[in-house]
């Protein structure tokens, strides 16, 4: 019986390559030259300006590149530092948290009425009243799905008429006991330098580590990114912007804390348009407003820009400290205006 052997099929050819089409993937080119220094004037421009406006003045007045004035240039700016640190992640994340000036004077009452308890008194009454209101922010934003603005412009309020009904109508100005360790922390200082100087440069080094070394910090950009997809992402958006918020209230109570034992006083007056300060130094510090992009160092070249502007201002004499608004807010338009232009350069690169 003969076997016929079994036909061979041929393998299947290998489709020939389209016409035109590359053998291998093309190398992505990298970023233009104009993107990247678009990039590096967003993050570092201010400190720039900074730098330049500091030189200039230290040739026109002599006794502005003093030591002494440098020391009060610096504990002045510590404050707004400490309340804009907290502000920088809420606008990283796409928000805004417009009650910080009220809780800062908040915190600053709160923190002179618990000083007769002793130190831990003076700072934890504040950070635990200060904190809830940052947490109820959060929760209102992240849970209830409230607009940050309309929230924080509520509690700003609040916050305000607190402070009012705690002082009876400001009639009562609680003080801080005079060689205690609290008055110590505001007043006491370290190679000339105040302790709250030192304060506000240890938040930021660890604001620093927390934004660009953690993975908070990477949630914070994704969340001010897009939000959807943050969630899609399976990120948690709720608890990180109940979190910021949280953070900001407790940031604004110490800086108010460290005020009142600085001034030995719980001011009530203190505070009025701190917020809007607090965003300018970040807007300027080159966070942009709708999130997603931002630096801790820049707002705090931001934060010292603002003050030595002011100190400027006090150095010329002639001018009153209203004048510092007006070049705060034209810092502020060409900022934005120069966010966008690089914005949209770098969509088209």
């Amino acid at each position: 019986m003969n076997h016929t052997p079994p036909a061979t099929v041929p393998a299947p050819e290998a489709p020939a390559p389209l016409k035109g089409a590359p053998s291998r993937p093309e190398p992505r080119p990298g970023r233009s030259t104009g993107s990247r220094i678009g990039e590096l004037l967003q993050r570092q421009g201010v400190l720039a300006v900074l730098l330049t406006v500091i030189l200039i003045a230290s040739f026109v007045y002599p006794t502005f590149a003093s030591l002494d004035n440098a020391r009060g240039v610096t504990v002045q700016a510590s404050f707004l530092a400490i309340v804009a640190l907290g502000m920088t992640l809420v606008i990283i994340t796409g928000g805004i948290d417009l009650s910080v000036g009220s809780v800062f004077a908040l915190g600053g009452v709160l923190a002179a009425w618990a000083s007769q308890g002793g130190f831990l008194a003076a700072l934890l009454v504040p950070l635990v009243v200060c904190g809830a209101i940052g947490l109820l922010n959060g929760l209102l934003i992240a849970r209830a799905n409230m607009a940050p603005f309309i929230v924080t412009l509520a509690t700003l309020l609040a916050a305000r008429g607190m402070l009012l009904a705690f002082t009876d109508e400001g009639a009562t100005t609680y003080l801080v006991p005079k060689d205690s360790a609290f008055a110590e922390l505001g007043q006491g200082s370290v190679w000339g330098f105040g302790y709250p100087i030192l304060v506000a440069l240890a938040l930021f080094g660890a604001g620093g580590l927390l934004l660009q070394r953690t993975s908070f910090g990477q949630t914070l950009f994704a969340v001010g990114g897009s939000s959807d997809a943050a969630t899609l992402m399976g990120l948690p958006v709720a608890r990180t912007k109940i979190l910021v918020y949280t953070l900001s209230g407790l940031l604004a109570g110490l800086a108010g804390a460290l005020n009142a034992a600085r001034l030995s006083s719980g001011v009530t007056i203190v505070g009025v348009g701190m917020e809007l300060d607090a965003i300018s130094a970040v807007v300027i510090g080159g966070t942009l407003l709708i999130g997603g992009a931002g630096s801790i160092s820049g707002t705090l070249w931001g934060v010292l820009l603002l003050a030595v502007i002011q100190n400027l201002i006090n150095q010329i004499g002639s001018l009153n400290s209203s004048y510092q608004s007006v070049v705060s807010g034209g810092f502020l338009i060409v900022v934005v205006v120069a966010q966008r232009y690089l914005a949209r350069s770098r969509r088209t690169t």
